[in-house]
Order: structure tokens, then C-alpha cells, then sequence
């Protein structure tokens, strides 16, 4: 089959799922329906506290708001997918579903990940400098930001779509995951992917090693301005504002990079799936009660959010 040829036999794939016991089907609908709407639920009261509550409208909770909806979105491209497919016992998803659910997950994984970026940035101008703080972080620069990440997300994602649909899939059809994932979409083609790996290891290397290395930096100038403030309170509220933040970046990326950078072999492919399952299903929903049971402003804005006061002044 020439290059640049589109003409391929295989049309839509398989997808093996978590697991192929019959009896297990109904243990993993309930499962992961139940993580679902708790995702859906908690980032959507996320996004609702923080634009119906005045006083949370500052770029920190500007940047929580959007990784919230990016959560969501994220969960949204896989999870509900999955659960047709085990609730009508079908297993296949079409060529073109594959590129399109592939294309929507990188871009949010690719956003999680920028956002996750910026929000670092946050927390060091609002730490180191403070007196700057408001002139920095003026709206238009938020605006900025999120609008440079999420085009930073979907040059990502878009790249890695283009060079897929370059790709020519034979006779082999079998991909051992739950959704369409980029590493085992490529071991199946049967025309060269020299060029997706090598966008592979470099746009990988700036999402999983730049990008984890920025936020680090970013974090020992945020602990050495701390150490400097002579009140223990003063302190305190300051690693309290930090301290979800990098509980998110931790729980994201060490189960992204084990997907990443861990060599494959005949039994990893179980580990890559439930790698994914923690930075693509249980990390979008543990992210609402990270940034919300440690902040006692949202969780102020979620009382008065939930009580029908939202938008009354405390």
C-alpha cells in the first residue's frame, strides 16, 4: 500500500474493554456509570459555585473553573462510550468514531495538562510576588492563557490525528483498551509510524518532562518564598493554597507517565488500562473534592450554592 493511500480493509475496531468475562459486565456498567455521575456532578458544582459566587471570581478560581469543565469533557470522550458498548454488547467502534474519540481525548488530556501549568504560575506570582499579583494576572492575561493552552492542546491533538489518518490498518483490528488509545492504535497499523513516534517522544516529552519540570521549578520558588513568612498562620494559608493544586498535578501525572514511559510488554497492556482508568476516569473525579474539601471558600460557595443562597453575600 503506497503512502498517503487512504484505501484500508479495516473499518471500524475492537475493542476488548476492561475485561472479557461476561459476568464481570454488569460489576463494571455499575462501577463506572457511578464515577461518571459523580464526575458530572462534582465538576459541574465546581463550575456553578465559582460563577454564581462574586467573591471566587479571581484567576485562581477562573483557572479551576475551566480544568473543571476540562475534566468533565475528558471524562465525557471515554466513559459513556464504554458504557453503551457493555450495555448493548457491542464491542466495535468505527474508523472514523476511533479518530474522532482518539483526537477529543488528547486534546483535554493535552489540557489538563497546560491548565495544570498555568494554574502553577498562579500560585507563584500570587506567593512571590504579591504586590504585583493584580497587575499580572489581569483578566486579559487569564484570558490569554486559557486561550494559549487550549490551542497549545489542540495543536497536539491535531497533529497526532493528522498523521494517524496517514495510516493504513490491515487485517488486525483488536485493540486491548476500553476506548481508542494512541499506543495501541499504533501497533496495529501495518504501514511505518516513524513519524507519529517521533511526535510521539517530542510533544510526550514536553507534556510529561517539560511541562511536570516547569511546575516543580515553579513549586521550590513557592516553598522558599513560604519559609520567609515569619507567621505560622501566614504560612499555613499559603501551603493551604498550594497543597490541592499539587495534589492534582501528582495524582495526573504519575499514572499519565506510567502509560507513557513504561516499556511495553505482553502483559503490560492490563497496566496501561488501568493506568488510564486512573488519569482518564478517577482523577476527574477526584479533582472536585481535592480543590473543594481543603478551600473553605468553595466550600463556603458550595453551602450557599447548595442552600439556594448563591447569590448572596455571605
Amino acid at each position: 500500500m503506497k503512502p498517503g493511500n487512504h484505501t484500508f480493509s479495516v473499518s471500524e475496531f475492537l475493542l476488548l474493554g476492561l475485561s472479557e468475562q461476561h459476568e464481570q459486565q454488569p460489576l463494571l456498567f455499575g462501577l463506572f456509570l457511578s464515577m461518571y455521575l459523580v464526575t458530572v456532578m462534582g465538576n459541574v458544582v465546581i463550575v456553578l459555585a465559582i460563577g454564581s459566587d462574586p467573591h471566587l471570581h479571581t484567576p485562581m478560581y477562573f483557572f479551576l473553573a475551566n480544568f473543571s469543565l476540562t475534566d468533565l469533557c475528558l471524562s465525557s470522550t471515554t466513559v459513556p462510550r464504554m458504557l453503551v458498548n457493555i450495555q448493548i454488547h457491542r464491542k466495535t467502534i468505527t474508523y472514523a468514531g476511533c479518530l474522532s474519540q482518539i483526537h477529543f481525548f488528547l486534546w483535554f488530556i493535552g489540557l489538563d495538562v497546560f491548565l495544570l501549568a498555568v494554574m502553577a504560575y498562579d500560585r507563584l506570582v500570587a506567593i512571590c510576588y504579591p504586590l504585583h499579583y493584580t497587575l499580572v494576572m489581569s483578566p486579559r492575561c487569564c484570558f490569554l492563557l486559557v486561550g494559549m493552552a487550549l490551542l497549545l492542546a489542540q495543536s497536539y491533538s491535531l497533529t497526532h490525528t493528522v498523521l494517524l489518518a496517514q495510516l493504513s490498518f490491515c487485517s488486525d483490528n483488536i485493540i486491548p483498551h476500553f476506548f481508542c488509545e494512541l499506543l495501541p492504535l499504533l501497533k496495529l497499523s501495518c504501514s511505518s509510524t516513524y513519524a507519529n513516534q517521533c511526535v510521539l517522544t517530542y510533544w510526550g516529552g514536553a507534556l510529561t518532562i517539560l511541562i511536570p519540570s516547569l511546575i516543580i521549578i515553579s513549586y521550590v520558588r513557592i516553598v522558599a518564598a513560604i519559609v520567609k513568612v515569619p507567621s505560622a498562620s501566614g504560612k499555613w494559608k499559603a501551603f493551604s493554597t498550594c497543597g490541592s493544586h499539587l495534589s492534582a498535578v501528582c495524582l495526573f501525572f504519575v499514572s499519565a507517565i506510567g502509560v507513557y514511559f513504561v516499556p511495553f510488554t505482553a502483559d503490560s497492556a492490563s497496566k496501561n488500562r488501568m493506568a488510564a482508568v486512573m488519569y482518564a476516569v478517577v482523577t476527574p473525579m477526584l479533582n472536585p473534592f481535592i480543590y473543594s474539601l481543603r478551600n473553605r471558600d468553595m466550600k463556603r460557595a458550595l453551602g450557599r450554592l447548595l442552600s439556594g443562597r448563591a447569590w448572596q453575600s455571605p
